[in-house]
């Protein structure tokens, strides 16, 4: 056993011997790095660039595209040769292969299509995915740069667009049209920059048809990329369901804020008062802000629909000071905080636990109009 060891010990091993030049010194190889700008769908081509460190100058690398296709004899798809792609490179002093393909000749016709870039040559090689994407994107719909759903009644939110071509900057506009519901006709919206607020409104669409489609298209030389966008519009409900205490020691509560304050602070919109009572706070209502309610149900408040709490308060006789031990304990309010249509914002309230003598909890809705979300936190 010693002699066998022994044997293996000396045996020379080449695969373990560290690369060397002629003058004895360590070579230490590196790894092939390829990088592209890459392809969307308003390019008409795309450039590969690989670096091949194990490579000579002067190393013929020879280069084709691979695409997704069936083989001749059937059966499923593979990464084939296309026709057509073969070119060869000769490197210069920096290992740098260089190639170019139009769109055309890689055949990348949807977003989505991509092609292998392969590079081989007698002492490298590299392969490299160019996918072909769409050089338009939409945001949802948004307000003051947040996602929103888009409500009737509820205002005017946007869309947002970016259009990033990778051969460079885009020059052109965004063509928008709408159709309320597959079968309808198209009807434009306008031709926008890519930096323009694009309106989209719950109050554009046609009463029983809840679904409008957005086409976004934008043009650069001979190419065209369209993005569609199906909107669904909700009926008015109220934005936000929050929660509060009023109680001796904290005698006063900001509806907008979620806060509790004094009774005597100017943001105490409501304010707790003798046998519980919840009255509009006298220091907050003032310059023509106040609160008013009118009794609800239960029903009403489950439902969360805008439009039901209206008809109520309409129908109702508003006051100023309510009596939560009374009735059902719920209540649609109307708030007024300021002399614009946007600062009138509607809500519910519901008691949810009163202890005698102590304090008064509930639950409340709120917020109707987009505009709200900048004051309701």
């Amino acid at each position: 056993m010693a002699t066998a060891a022994s044997l293996w010990s000396c045996t020379k091993q080449p695969y373990y011997e560290i690369p060397t030049d002629e003058n004895g010194n360590v070579v230490i190889t590196g790894v092939a790095k390829t990088t592209s700008d890459g392809i969307t769908t308003l390019d008409d081509g795309f450039t590969v660039t690989s670096y091949l460190p194990n490579a000579k100058s002067g190393d013929v690398m020879k280069v084709e595209l691979l695409q997704l296709q069936t083989p001749s004899g059937g059966g499923s798809q593979q990464l084939l040769p296309m026709a057509g792609t073969q070119k060869e490179i000769t490197l210069g002093s920096d290992l740098t292969a260089v190639v170019s393909y139009t769109r055309a000749e890689a055949k990348l016709v949807n977003a989505g299509d991509y092609v292998t870039v392969t590079f081989s040559g007698k002492t490298d090689a590299a392969t490299f995915r160019v996918n072909l994407k769409d050089a338009t994107a939409v945001s949802n719909p948004q307000y003051n740069g947040k996602d929103v759903d888009v409500i009737r009644s509820a205002g005017t939110a946007s869309f947002k667009t970016t259009v990033a071509p990778a051969s460079g900057a885009y020059a052109g506009n965004v063509v928008v049209k709408k159709k309320n519901g597959t079968n309808e006709a198209w009807q434009s919206v306008g031709t926008f920059s890519p930096s323009d607020a694009i309106p989209v409104s719950g109050d554009d669409f046609a009463v029983g048809k809840d679904t409008m489609i957005y086409s976004f298209v934008t043009t650069q030389g001979s190419y065209t990329n369209e993005v569609i966008k199906t909107i669904v519009a909700s009926n008015p409900y109220f934005f936000l369901k929050k929660s509060g205490t009023l109680s001796t020691t904290n005698d006063g509560f900001n509806l907008l804020t979620g806060a509790a304050v004094a009774s005597t602070n100017a943001n105490a919109v409501i304010t707790l008062g003798a046998n519980l009572t919840l009255s509009q706070g006298a220091a907050w209502a003032t310059g023509g802000k106040g609160i008013s309610f009118v009794p609800s149900t239960i029903a009403t408040y489950n439902l969360n629909s805008v439009n039901d709490a209206k008809t109520e308060f309409a129908a109702g006789s508003p006051v100023t000071s309510i009596d939560p031990s009374a009735g059902t304990g719920v209540y649609v309010f109307k708030l007024v905080n300021g002399g614009t249509a946007s600062d009138v914002i509607y809500g519910m309230l519901k008691i949810t636990k009163l202890t005698p003598g102590a304090s008064a909890e509930f639950e409340y809705r709120i917020g109707n109009l987009y505009t709200h979300n900048s004051v309701i936190q």
